[in-house]
C-alpha cells in the first residue's frame, strides 16, 4: 500500500512540475517583432555555465536579421531570412538552405524572451 501511495505522490509531482515549465505557444509573428539582444546561451536549463553572446536578432516584416555575430576576432551580419510561426513554435530559415531551425518559446514578455533550440540549447534575450 505504501508503494502505491508513493507512486501516486511522485506521479502527482511530475504532473504539477511539468505544468510549471509549460512552453509558450506563439500565435503570430508580431509576438516576437522587434530587436532582441542575445545576452547568453546555455546548453541546458540546469547548466551552471552560460556563454556570453554579443549578437542582436531583428524580427521585422516576416524576416529576421542577426547582427554583430562574433567570429575569429571580427564581427559580421547575417543576411535577412524568413521566419514563421508553426504549431506555436518559431521557425527561422537557415541561410542558403530550404530548411529551418525551430525554437520553442519558453518565456516571453515586453522585455525578455527565452528560446529553446531543437537540440536543447537555451537562448536568453533582452528587448532593445
Amino acid at each position: 500500500m505504501k508503494k502505491i501511495k508513493l507512486a501516486a505522490a511522485l506521479l502527482g509531482l511530475s504532473v504539477f512540475g511539468s505544468v510549471a515549465y509549460a512552453d509558450v505557444a506563439l500565435k503570430s509573428k508580431e509576438e516576437v517583432q522587434g530587436t532582441w539582444k542575445l545576452e547568453s546561451t546555455k546548453n541546458s536549463l540546469n547548466d551552471k555555465q552560460s556563454v556570453t553572446r554579443e549578437d542582436t536578432w531583428v524580427f521585422k516584416d516576416g524576416k529576421v536579421t542577426i547582427l554583430h555575430i562574433p567570429r575569429e576576432g571580427i564581427y559580421y551580419d547575417q543576411p535577412p531570412v524568413i521566419y514563421d510561426i508553426e504549431d506555436g513554435k518559431l521557425n527561422v530559415a537557415i541561410v542558403g538552405s530550404s530548411r529551418f531551425d525551430q525554437y520553442t518559446v519558453v518565456d516571453i514578455d515586453d522585455k525578455k524572451m527565452t528560446l529553446k533550440g531543437k537540440f536543447g540549447g537555451y537562448y536568453y534575450f533582452n528587448k532593445k
